[in-house]
């Protein structure tokens, strides 16, 4: 398994290389990259969290790139459609992607005290999932795990000064 999002890293080089592999994505595709949609995501790359669509649309507001609710809605829609973003149900919330540009079935991890959200890549899991489907006959089209629990921050036996 292979986790991002409890774990130290260069921040920097994560904001920059994911909006990087966005832009080129976009460019790839044809798809149209707005200043709306790109603010988006970088906002969501930059916060390294799970926001909500009103979150979102306070900080648009804030920047001077729209007032009304669809104005986020629509970006973060787009974003969703094609890899860039996804939406944690649990929360209700959106978060960018850790692996763009990767075809992938992403797992999260939410820690139910502070809602630190962590994506996983469960390969096993999803082909699981795949073949179960395929013996009903049913056709997955989208697929997003989701468990919930304690971040190692918010575990006792893993805080400072904790005793066993």
């Amino acid at each position: 398994m292979d986790a991002v999002g409890f774990e130290t890293h260069d921040h920097a080089s994560c904001i920059s290389s994911g909006l990087e592999t966005v832009v080129q994505d976009c460019a790839d595709k044809g798809l149209q990259l707005t200043p709306v949609r790109r603010r988006v995501i970088e906002l969501l790359l930059q916060q390294h969290r799970a926001m909500g669509a009103y979150e979102v649309l306070d900080l648009l507001r804030a920047e001077g790139l729209g007032s009304q609710p669809p104005v986020a809605y629509r970006a973060l829609e787009f974003l969703v459609k094609h890899g860039f973003v996804h939406k944690i149900e649990r929360l209700n919330a959106f978060i960018a992607c850790a692996h763009p540009g990767e075809r992938h079935a992403p797992a999260f991890l939410i820690c139910r005290s502070c809602d630190a959200v962590a994506e996983a890549h469960l390969a096993n899991a999803a082909a699981t999932v795949r073949d179960a489907a395929q013996d009903l006959g049913f056709a997955v089209e989208r697929m997003v795990i989701e468990a919930e629990g304690l971040c190692p921050a918010c575990r006792p036996e893993t805080q400072s000064g904790a005793t066993a």
